[in-house]
């Protein structure tokens, strides 16, 4: 991923860059949340590992981070007899693509900030009469 402001707007990034670029995502990350995308249904960690060719502890890490980030959402399925099992889905696209605006405009406002501090502070710098020796 670039380091520099220019060098990520010189970038091509698709939308799943996206999920990189906000939430420090991994290809594995990327490859579990498009393994519930493309499902029918709800998923175990169990067939999110299969459709990923990973093992189980491995999925379930990457499972980990996509409900930290909002991503997926868990479900609690019960057993008649008693226990139960979970399953994932992906949360609604738009719900996702909010919280991308909400923080981008966090950033940009923040960003805003830090740039005006910039200026003041160089501004006084420059504008103040020179020192001198004596």
């Amino acid at each position: 991923m670039p380091d520099s402001m220019t060098e990520q707007l010189q970038q091509d990034m698709e939308c799943e860059g996206l999920l990189e670029c906000f939430h420090g995502l991994k290809q594995l990350d990327k490859e579990c949340f498009q393994a519930l995308v493309d499902a029918d249904e709800p998923l175990t960690v169990d067939e999110i590992a299969e459709a990923v060719d990973r093992e189980r502890s491995t999925a379930y890490r990457a499972v980990q981070r996509l409900l930290q980030t909002g991503f997926i959402q868990k479900e609690q399925i019960n057993y008649d007899q008693g226990g139960y099992y979970h399953v994932y889905r992906p949360t609604d696209p738009s719900k996702i693509a909010g919280e991308m605006q909400r923080m981008l405009n966090d950033w940009y406002a923040k960003m805003g900030q830090l740039i005006g501090e910039f200026e003041r502070k160089y501004e006084e710098e420059t504008d103040a009469p020179p020192q001198v020796e004596g």
